[in-house]
This record gives structure tokens, sequence and C-alpha cells, in this order.
């Protein structure tokens, strides 16, 4: 899966005042990332506030991304959930034709053992025509996917050829990537510690930031890949206060606040979450306008 190598980013889903779909700015955010070197995009995930959108918002979503990007990079569609039967019928239902790979997230609120982790992603495997990528973040799930049970799946299944590792812990994302396949990629999913991951084996990151700052983090990412690690870390330093702002409040709230700055949409999103503090605000907004990469 040499098309998952790099920056994948999580996209947003942008709205109006009222709350609705935002296409065109949907369509500008898709337009610039494509533009400034992103390698893959990832649609409906956590950051597209997909537990807030309807069946019918979903399938907008969809057909909006997939025309704007007109085969031009590779896409991944997120489909998880903590209803294995579930998600397993929302694969067989859904048109996965324009999309290389699944992100499913690991069954969250249940709090599987190990083993039911294991079963799940089995059960999902078995039936998808497209190879799944495991998304590990226990911060929204409340359990880890152990390092072992990520390789147990990788060597019984040949089609889950990944994992979005958003554990925050650089230790376990070693272990991931010294135990598993070396054909299994070790995605990072946590943007503070992409470049270290990567320089560890990883294989690039699933970004927030990187959509918000698409060339200058995968500029990161490439330098980190290729192992030029001093032009990797300066430009890693540069980004890390906009990385910790972002997320100080919650995601997407933050990128949402970073677009707004630069014009590509507003910052509403659906409620429980909330837009960001104008004292939060006001800190992205400065950095925003006086960031300048220079690798």
């Amino acid at each position: 899966m040499k098309e998952l190598m790099g920056t994948g980013v999580a996209l947003v889903t942008p709205f109006k005042e009222d709350l609705s779909i935002d296409i065109n700015a949907l369509k500008k955010i898709v337009n610039y990332n494509i533009d400034n070197g992103i390698d893959y995009l990832v649609v409906l995930g956590t950051t597209a506030e997909s537990a807030t959108l309807t069946k019918q918002e979903k399938e907008v979503v969809v057909k909006t991304v997939v025309s704007v990007n007109n085969e031009r990079l590779p896409l991944v569609l997120g489909i998880g959930g903590n209803d294995t039967n579930a998600v397993i019928n929302e694969i067989k239902n859904t048109d996965l034709t324009n999309f290389s790979a699944i992100l499913s997230v690991s069954p969250f609120y249940n709090k599987p053992t190990q083993e039911g982790i294991f079963q799940h992603f089995s059960a999902i495997s078995k039936i998808s025509s497209k190879p799944l990528i495991i998304y590990n973040v226990p911060g929204r799930t409340s359990s880890n996917i152990a390092p072992e049970t990520v390789n147990k799946l990788a060597r019984n299944y040949t089609n889950i050829v990944a994992i979005k590792e958003a554990a925050g812990d650089l230790v376990q994302a070693m272990k991931l990537i010294e135990i598993c396949p070396k054909e299994f990629l070790v995605i990072s999913g946590d943007d503070m510690i992409t470049l270290p991951m990567i320089l560890a084996g990883g294989s690039g990151v699933i970004s927030v930031i990187g959509e918000g700052f698409p060339y200058e983090f995968s500029q990161m990412v490439n330098f980190g890949l290729k192992k030029e690690v001093d032009k990797a870390y300066k430009i890693h330093y540069q980004l890390s206060p906009i990385i910790d702002y972002i997320f100080e409040e919650g995601n997407p709230a933050g990128i949402k606040a970073v677009f707004k700055k630069i014009g590509l949409c507003e910052e509403f999103v659906r409620l429980p979450l909330v837009s960001v503090t104008s004292q939060l605000r006001e800190k992205i907004e400065s950095f925003v306008s006086k960031l300048k990469i220079n690798s």
C-alpha cells in the first residue's frame, strides 16, 4: 500500500452559520490540500464530525470529495463503530469504488478486551473488499489496542495493511514497528510525534494540522522519510506551537479556526462541540500571520 505512505489528512466538514454543509468550502479545502503536496485524503474520520452527520449528509460529503478530487489522490473512507454487525452492514452497503482503503476505529464505549478487539477486526476483515487501516485512539475509545493484538491481526489477515496509531505513546509505536510485518504500515495519528515515529521506521501520518499547513507539514514528513533529520526537525519545531493550539480546546474547532484565518471556511462546529474561545483564536491567528517556513 505505497499510496498510504507520506502525508494523509483527515478532512473537516465545513458548515455554514445554519450548520448545513458548506459544499463550496469543502471543495476549496480539498483543492488546497491537493495543490500543496498532500499524498492522500481521509474522508469522514473523527475530524469530519462524522458522529453528528446524517447518512444523507455523509453521502453529500463523499460525493463532493470524490468529484473534486477527480482521481488525483488516493482516498480513504472512515467506517467504524462499536457495533460490529452495524459496521459490517455499512461496509457491505457502501459504494467503495473510489476508495483505496477503509479507516476503522477500535470500538468505543464498550471497552472490549484484546480478544474482543481482535474478533471485531477479524469479522470486518472477512467481509471487506478494501484494505483496512486500524485506528487506535485510546483517548476517544477508552481502550488501547496492544501491539501484540495488532501484530496478530496483521499476520492473520492480509487485507489489514496499516494502523493509524494515536495513543500518543512513542514507545508503543516503536513496538509496533518492531514486531509487525515489514510491509505493514505504522501511521502516526498524533501530529506532535509524527516525525519521531517516522524516524523510528513509521510510514507517515494521517494528520489534522497537515490540512491547515499542507505544504509545510508534508515537506517535514518527506524530509523525515528521506532521513534528512535536521531539515525535518527545523520544520517540526516551527509548527509545534500551532499543533498544541489546534488541540487545546478540541478537534476540529482548532483547525477550523486556522481555516477561518486563511479564508477557506467558517469556524462553525456542531454541538456538543463549540468553537474556540477568543483567547485561543487570537493565539492561532497570530501564529498563522507570522509563520514562515525556511527549510
